[in-house]
């Protein structure tokens, strides 16, 4: 029989009329499937105890356990011959080592790297460029690489009724060869469409171009040319958001999970999640500080009302555990966020891989900036928790539960909650947070104007807003009026910071940025702000750089 060799394969695999000949009798078993087609779930049998011997009698290797699966590839125009080799001067001299094609021999094996050795290469004859390659392996010698002659073949039987038409579009008495690909753009049903980005159906116009006007209008040009489109799945994702976001009896925002259609059920994981939770309780231990870090941060989500004790699950409803880990910024080391992995798996997959991401709904970041140096005051502000401000639909919260500690006392017995909010380290919750914001502004906007909703519509980046304005008396009313329109949406902007004294004076220390709540405005001087990243000297308005000078040994 003749085997593949196959690298990328992590398991050894065998056809049917394999388990036929040996007479292997065995129970099927399940496993997953992989390859270029996508993931799927099926079952075969499994032979042991078998040897693979050379053509030659010199070799012989047990093989690893063999699993039953009629997908091993069976082309037979990759099997090489001493044809091949003598068509290609530099491997003339190793024809006599390519065996002569048996054709009563099938293609019944695929060996992976579960028996490396065979993949092994010995020796190698390279040739010229893009020319095909023999390999010396410790069955024999390989040929890899175009093994086709010609692109037509002589057909195996001949009729006067009939003929082959070539790619050209002439008749032959010969066939055209099966492994010779050839395309062409068909351009006949070419649509062109206009302005396709963030468009209804019926916004969307299209103009079908015809043969006789396609050299006169295959270059015109519009301005949304060179916009990305959004993928099909982003245009879901908006379709949710825009059929299922509502406001509540608090006014607080209430999104669903953007759940991918359709999908795979998910595993119960709980078992996993008590694993983490003990590995995490080991970490705390070791480290006092972060143990109180983190036991305070569980308490304010449980006091916000961001977090509750879940109920009993209903027998057989889906449901998903989050573990969490907690990360220090390094500008903030007292600062913990505790973060839930929604990226950990069970069985295979994961909480993020169930839902739609979502598009990027941020703003360019270099826009924002240069807008914030436009004008001569600037100011800057952000949401406060921004992710935890957006609830999460009733009927989804059982796929964000968690396991903690009664009384939040890591002593105490383990219990059940759940999130009653968007979380960090779920991938939809940043688009669901813009969007949710942008909506409570887009509310907002006939009481508290246009350039409020403009302000966080164009000038935000994620829970940063940064803009200028020409005075003081501009920036007072424009923070004024967004602040009391997000309010309306439970949704607090604080740490103000801004170049003029005049502005931070308008608004109470509490909801000034933190190193500016206790100065004496207009006597201290001013510290620097960090804004997306960039360092702020407020007193010259410039953006200046921090270098660290930390002695650190060689690697």
């Amino acid at each position: 029989m003749y085997a593949v060799l196959d690298e990328q394969s992590n398991k050894s695999l065998a056809k049917t009329e394999f388990f036929d000949i040996f007479e292997v009798k065995a129970t099927s078993a399940p496993y997953t499937l992989k390859t270029c087609s996508g993931k799927f779930e099926t079952s075969g049998r499994r032979a042991a105890n078998f040897i693979i011997e050379s053509m030659d009698g010199k070799l012989q290797l047990p093989l690893p356990t063999l699993i039953e699966c009629d997908m091993v590839p069976d082309d037979r125009t990759e099997i090489p011959t001493t044809e091949i080799a003598l068509h290609h001067p530099h491997l003339q001299r190793v024809a006599n080592k390519i065996q002569p094609v048996d054709q009563d021999a099938a293609i019944l094996l695929l060996l992976g790297r579960d028996i490396l050795r065979v993949h092994k290469v010995r020796e190698q004859i390279n040739g010229p460029h893009n020319a095909p390659y023999a390999q010396r392996l410790d069955l024999g010698w390989v040929i890899v690489g175009e093994v086709c002659l010609g692109t037509v073949h002589k057909p195996s039987e001949v009729n006067v009724y009939k003929t082959n038409t070539l790619q050209n579009g002439r008749t032959s008495f010969l066939k055209s060869c099966p492994n010779s690909m050839h395309v062409k753009d068909d351009y006949s049903g070419m649509t062109q469409h206009y302005s396709p980005t963030f468009l209804t159906c019926e916004e969307n116009t299209s103009l079908t171009l015809s043969a006789e006007n396609l050299g006169c209008s295959v270059f015109d040009r519009c301005k949304d040319d060179d916009k990305p489109a959004l993928s099909i799945d982003d245009r879901v994702f908006l379709a949710i958001m825009d059929a299922e976001v509502t406001q509540n009896k608090e006014n607080s925002w209430v999104a669903p999970l953007p759940f991918r259609s359709p999908r795979r059920r998910l595993p119960s994981n709980r078992e996993q999640a008590l694993k983490r939770l003990c590995s995490l309780q080991r970490t705390l231990e070791k480290k006092p500080k972060m143990k109180d870090d983190y036991v305070n941060f569980m308490q304010k989500m449980i006091d916000n009302d961001q977090a509750e004790p879940a109920p009993p699950l209903d027998k057989n409803k889906e449901h998903w555990y989050l573990p969490s880990f907690g990360v220090y910024h390094p500008q903030k080391p007292d600062q913990i966020r505790v973060v839930f992995d929604s990226s950990a798996e069970c069985d295979g997959t994961s909480l993020n891989d169930v839902l739609l991401s979502g598009p990027d709904l941020n703003n360019s970041l270099l826009g924002v900036l240069l807008h914030f140096q436009k004008e001569l005051i600037a100011l800057t502000a952000d949401v406060q928790q921004m992710f935890y401000c957006f609830v999460v639909r009733e009927d989804h919260r059982d796929f964000l539960r968690y396991l903690w500690y009664e009384n939040n006392d890591i002593n105490k017995n383990v219990v059940e909650y759940r999130m009653k909010v968007h979380v960090f380290g779920n991938s939809p919750s940043p688009a669901v947070a813009i969007y949710c914001m942008r909506r409570a502004a887009e509310n907002g906007e006939k009481e508290h104007g246009s350039e409020a909703r403009h302000f966080v519509e164009r000038q935000f980046y994620v829970d940063n807003g940064l803009t200028s304005v020409a005075t003081p008396e501009e920036a007072i009313d424009l923070l004024t009026r967004t602040r009391k329109m997000l309010a309306e949406s439970n949704l607090r902007l604080h740490k103000v910071a801004s170049n003029s004294s005049q502005v931070m004076k308008t608004f109470p220390a509490e909801d000034r940025a933190t190193d500016l709540k206790d100065l004496d405005l207009g006597v201290d001087p001013l510290p620097l702000q960090r804004s997306l990243g960039l360092s702020w000297n407020l007193e010259s308005d410039s953006f200046t750089y921090l270098v660290s000078r930390e002695e650190k040994p060689f690697t």
